[in-house]
């Protein structure tokens, strides 16, 4: 790959695939998150698939609804969400538009811009954990729900993009049970990951919140 060459933005045919092809191809990969404040890069270290009105553990999995809407809409733009009333996530809608499958982004190695990550997390302990986990990344990226909807490939000017980047290595990639997913969600190994990368959020298995009732969905 040439030095220009990672520095492509990604086109709107990578994401329009299945869920489980694009997921596993988003890690190493370099977000770019565009601000009047300056640009911060990340590299896409760990990602979960989910695959919409097929997936108990997606948002989707009851059909469409207002806040849900983005993820029904064309591939290539993002899905972003607020949880448990404190955190935001970034997701990236791929597949054919109606499909609602997307992918979350839920760790990553900031390359650019780190004094403006620390100054949105000033707890990080380390560079490593800056966007080590979903809710720390967008915290990180200054990602919250003005930005669902937005085209990831509208070009340089967008404030959310994804470059080529360096796409990690087929034997580095690993997969396992989604972070707090339950039910039957919970059995699919959609998750992914660089095997070895410090950047990548520990697992967490699914802990009931209402006295053992499992809720049906859980990230996206």
């Amino acid at each position: 790959m040439s030095s220009s060459d990672h520095r492509t933005p990604l086109a709107r045919a990578f994401f329009d695939r299945p869920v489980l092809e694009v997921a596993p191809d988003l890690l190493g990969r370099t977000l770019v998150r565009t601000s009047p404040n300056g640009p911060i890069e990340l590299r896409i270290t760990e990602v979960e698939a989910y695959a919409g009105e097929l997936d108990p553990g997606s948002h989707a999995y009851r059909g469409r609804t207002e806040r849900n809407a983005s993820m029904f809409g064309p591939p290539g733009h993002a899905y972003v969400y607020f949880i448990y009333g404190m955190w935001f996530s970034l997701n990236l809608v791929c597949g054919p538009e109606g499909t609602a499958s997307g992918v979350l982004l839920r760790a990553g190695e900031i390359l650019t811009g780190q004094e403006l990550a620390r100054a949105r997390r000033p707890k990080s302990r380390n560079d490593r954990d800056l966007a080590q986990g979903p809710a720390r990344l967008a915290t990180a990226l200054d990602v919250d729900r003005t930005l669902n909807g937005t085209d990831i490939c509208a070009g340089p000017t967008a404030p959310l993009s994804v470059l080529k980047g360096t796409p990690a290595l087929s034997d580095r990639i690993r997969s396992g049970p989604r972070t707090g997913v339950g039910g039957e969600g919970a059995l699919h190994p959609w998750r992914f990951w660089i095997d070895g990368d410090p950047t990548v959020s520990p697992y967490r298995a699914h802990v009931p919140r209402n006295r053992g009732k499992h809720r049906a969905t859980s990230d996206v």
